[in-house]
C-alpha cells in the first residue's frame, strides 16, 4: 500500500508567510522563504490577504519555484485559483472560508488540504470531511491576525490533540500556530502533549519573516524542536533512567543523598514571593542550604536564571505589576531550563487571583505547582469553594479525591503537583504518594507554606534527574525537621516553634551532610496512592 500524501511530509517547521510591512519590511518574500529553506523550514504557506489575484499567481509562482528545489510543499492560504494557477500542492482554509468537501471537489484527491481549528468540535468536523491536516490555534495572542476567535493556549492544543486520537496514534497531522517563537516552541510542544499523542509541527510567521537573519531563525527553531524538550521539562528527563523508580524503599532510599548535596550546595533561590513572608522564607532557605535572593525586578531575572537555581512564583500580593515580573522571571528560567515552583496563594480567593492564575499558566511552564487543597482546586479549575484569603476551608474530599485531583493535574500541567495540608499530596501524573509528616505548629505561623515552597525549589535545582524525587526530598527535610522542633523542651508554642524549628532545619542538614546516623526511611511517614 502507497504512503499516505501526509506520511510523506516533514511539518515540524511549518512557515506561514506574511507580506505586511510591519512584518517583512522591505525585504523580498521569495527570498526570506528561500533563506528559512535554506535553515530547516519544511513547509510553506503563502498567506496575502491584500495583494491583487494578478501579483499573488505571479508570487506564488516564484515561490512555487524556490519550494520545488528543496523538495518543500507549498501552500497558499485560502485561494483556490491561485494554488492551480501557480500548480501549488495544496491549500490551507479557515473555518469562515469554502468548505473542505467543496474544495476538495474543486482540487482533487491528489492536493493537499489543511484546516484550521481552534476547538474539539471544529477538529473533529475537519478529520470528517477529509482534511489532510490541521492547524492548531491561536495557541497565543498575535498581531499577525486580528480575527482569532480565542486563544486556546497550551491546554487548548492538548484538548484537540486528545479528540484527534484514534486510540493508538493521531488519525491527521497536527501543527500549531499562534505566537509560536524559540522562547516557547518546546514548551508549546511539551505542554500540549496527550499521551502518546503529540503535535507533528509548529506553525511559524514573525519570528522568521520579521528576522534579521532568517535562515539562523529557522535553523535555531529546527534545532529546539529536534531537541526533545523533556530534556528542560520532564519530571525524568528519559536520558537519565530506562525507567522510573516507582518503588517506595528504593525512593526514599534516595531522600539522604539529596539531602546532603542541597545542605552543602548553597544553590540560588529566586523568590518572587510576597512581601508577608519575605524574612522568614529568607532565613528557612539558609538554614537548609539554600542561598536566597528575594527579587521582583523583571530586569534582573536573565541574568539570576543563568546561575544555575530555581524560581520561585508567589503571588500572595498579586499586584498588576508584580504579575508582569512573575512572567518575566518564568520565561527567563524556562529560556535556560531552570525549575519554577508556582505557589497560587489565595488561588480561589478572587476573580483576580483566579484569572492571574488562568494568565500565569499559560505565560510559562512550572516545573511544580504546589498549594493547599483551594488552591489546588483554583489552578485545576474543580474547586466549588470559596477561599477565605489564603485558608484552604474546611474539605469534604476523601483521601483518594485528593490523590485524583493533583494526579490528574500533574497529567494535565505535565509537571509535579503538591497539595500541603495535614496530609501532603505529591505526584507527577505517574507516581503519587501521601505525606503524613509534619507539626502541628506549622499550620499556626505565618509563611509556612510559602517556606516550603521555597525548600522545595531549591532542592529541583541540585536534584533535575528526578523532579519528583527532588521535591519529596525538599518536603522530608522540611517536615522531619518540624517534628524535632516541636519536640524540643524550649518549644512551649508557635512563637518559640520558629527559632527551635530554623535551627533543627540546620541541624538536620548538616547531620546528613556529616554523615551521622538519621535514618530518614524510618521517620519518613510516606505512602504510595494510586490516585485513579
Amino acid at each position: 500500500m502507497a504512503p499516505s500524501k501526509q506520511s510523506r511530509i516533514d511539518w515540524s517547521l511549518y512557515l506561514v508567510t506574511d507580506s505586511t510591512p510591519a512584518i517583512l519590511g522591505d525585504k523580498d518574500i521569495v527570498h526570506v522563504v528561500e533563506q528559512a529553506l535554506q535553515g530547516g523550514a519544511t513547509v510553506v504557506q503563502y498567506r496575502d490577504k491584500h495583494a491583487d489575484t494578478g501579483v499573488m499567481i505571479t508570487t506564488a509562482k516564484r515561490l512555487h519555484a524556490v519550494t520545488r528545489q528543496y523538495g518543500v510543499p507549498l501552500l497558499i492560504n485560502d485561494r483556490l485559483d491561485v494554488c492551480q494557477a501557480a500548480g501549488a500542492e495544496g491549500v490551507h482554509i479557515g473555518q469562515d472560508d469554502m468548505t473542505c468537501t467543496s474544495a476538495r471537489a474543486i482540487l482533487g484527491t491528489s492536493a493537499i488540504i489543511g484546516l484550521t481549528a481552534s476547538s474539539v468540535l471544529e477538529a473533529q468536523k475537519a478529520i470528517a470531511d477529509g482534511a489532510d491536516y490541521l492547524g492548531i490555534g491561536t495557541t497565543f495572542a498575535t498581531p499577525t491576525k486580528t480575527d482569532t476567535k480565542s486563544i486556546i493556549g497550551t491546554r487548548g492544543l492538548q484538548e484537540i490533540l486528545a479528540a484527534c486520537d484514534t486510540g493508538t496514534e493521531k488519525s491527521i497531522p497536527c501543527v500549531a500556530i499562534g505566537s509560536i517563537n524559540a522562547s516557547n516552541v518546546q514548551r508549546v510542544l511539551h505542554q500540549s502533549a496527550h499521551g502518546s499523542n503529540r503535535l507533528n509541527g509548529v506553525a511559524i510567521v514573525s519570528a522568521i519573516v520579521a528576522a534579521p537573519d532568517p535562515k539562523a531563525s529557522s535553523q535555531q527553531l529546527c534545532d529546539l524542536i529536534r531537541t526533545a524538550p523533556e530534556t528542560y521539562y520532564a519530571a525524568v528527563p528519559p536520558s537519565k533512567f530506562p525507567s522510573l523508580i516507582t518503588d517506595l524503599n528504593t525512593l526514599l532510599s534516595q531522600v539522604a543523598p539529596i539531602v546532603k548535596t542541597h545542605s552543602t550546595s548553597s544553590v540560588l533561590c529566586h523568590n518572587m514571593t510576597n512581601t508577608v513572608v519575605q524574612n522568614f522564607v529568607a532565613n528557612v532557605c539558609l538554614a537548609t542550604g539554600s542561598s536566597p535572593i528575594m527579587s521582583e525586578i523583571a530586569v534582573e531575572a536573565p541574568d539570576l536564571a543563568k546561575l544555575g537555581g530555581s524560581l520561585v512564583v508567589n503571588m500572595g500580593t498579586a499586584s498588576p505589576e508584580k504579575i508582569n515580573s512573575f512572567i518575566a522571571g518564568m520565561r527567563a528560567y524556562n529560556a535556560v531550563g531552570g525549575p519554577v515552583l508556582f505557589d497560587p496563594v489565595g488561588g480561589g480567593a478572587t476573580s483576580h487571583r483566579r484569572e492571574t492564575v488562568k494568565k500565569l499558566l499559560t505565560a510559562g511552564f512550572f516545573s511544580v505547582i504546589k498549594g493547599n487543597e483551594g488552591e489546588i482546586g483554583a489552578v485545576a479549575g474543580t474547586s466549588n469553594v470559596q477561599q477565605r484569603g489564603v485558608d484552604s476551608g474546611p474539605s469534604t474530599s476523601t483521601p483518594s479525591d485528593k490523590a485524583k485531583l493533583v494526579k490528574a493535574l500533574a497529567q494535565r500541567e505535565h509537571c509535579v503537583v503538591l497539595m500541603t495540608g495535614k496530609t501532603d499530596y505529591l505526584s507527577d501524573g505517574t507516581r503519587t504518594v501521601a505525606i503524613n509528616n509534619g507539626s502541628q505548629y506549622l499550620g499556626k505561623i505565618t509563611g509556612s507554606g510559602c517556606a516550603l515552597g521555597a525548600v522545595v525549589a531549591s532542592y529541583l535545582a541540585v536534584h533535575r534527574e528526578d523532579k519528583f524525587l527532588a521535591a519529596l526530598a525538599g518536603i522530608l527535610h522540611y517536615e522531619i525537621a518540624s517534628q524535632m522542633a516541636e519536640k524540643r523542651e524550649d518549644c512551649q508554642g508557635p512563637g518559640t516553634f520558629i527559632p527551635a524549628f530554623l535551627d533543627e532545619l540546620h541541624r538536620f542538614g548538616r547531620a546528613v551532610s556529616e554523615d551521622h546516623k538519621v535514618d530518614i526511611e524510618s521517620s519518613a511517614r510516606v505512602e504510595l496512592v494510586q490516585g485513579d
